[in-house]
């Protein structure tokens, strides 16, 4: 009888270990790359997402501070329309002993008056170069404007105490 040693026959070689650790490597190492493609794939997706947010946000903010500054740019279109016709009306005042003076304080008037247009219809930038052009070219009737304009802007503002005085009761303003 002969003995065959079974034992070395049932053993799986080293090669096919090798062999089938590898091809568990190489598993590992797809998985891990497909993992990985998916979590990137998965990243862009959420970052598009929040730079769309993000754009929907700065536009909608964007919307409003033009909505706001074009309501703050007719108040002031109005505001210098009104300070042209109180301009006007110092022309008339003017006019029977100063008629230069009168013709001066209506031609600037104007001026106010298309500054008046140009914020109403420009742009806040249009208006700031038409005011340095006229800088440039008529610095004494800029200069005028400006002094003008300073004193309308202390009337304005004690016409605006006064005005809130009279609102006061008597009890009010002596307690102040």
């Amino acid at each position: 009888m002969s003995t065959i040693d079974t034992r070395t026959n049932n053993r799986p070689s080293t090669q096919d270990f090798t062999g089938k650790l590898q091809q568990a490597g190489e598993d590992v190492k797809e998985r891990v790359s497909q993992t990985a493609s998916a979590a990137t794939d998965a990243a862009k997706q959420a970052f598009d997402e929040i730079g769309a947010a993000a754009k929907d946000t700065v536009s909608h903010a964007s919307d409003k501070l033009q909505e706001q500054a074009s309501a703050g740019q007719h108040a002031g279109a109005d505001y210098a329309q009104r300070f042209a016709e109180n301009i006007r009306g110092a022309a008339k005042a003017f006019s029977q002993d100063t008629p230069a003076a009168a013709r001066a304080i209506e031609m600037a008037a104007g001026y106010v008056e298309d500054a008046a247009t140009k914020m109403r219809n420009g742009s806040l930038q249009d208006l700031m170069d038409g005011m340095t052009s006229f800088a440039r070219r008529q610095p004494a009737a800029f200069l005028g404007l400006s002094v003008l304009a300073g004193f309308a802007a202390v009337r304005f503002l004690k016409a605006s105490a006064n005005s809130a005085d009279d609102v006061r009761s008597p009890d009010q303003r002596r307690s102040s």
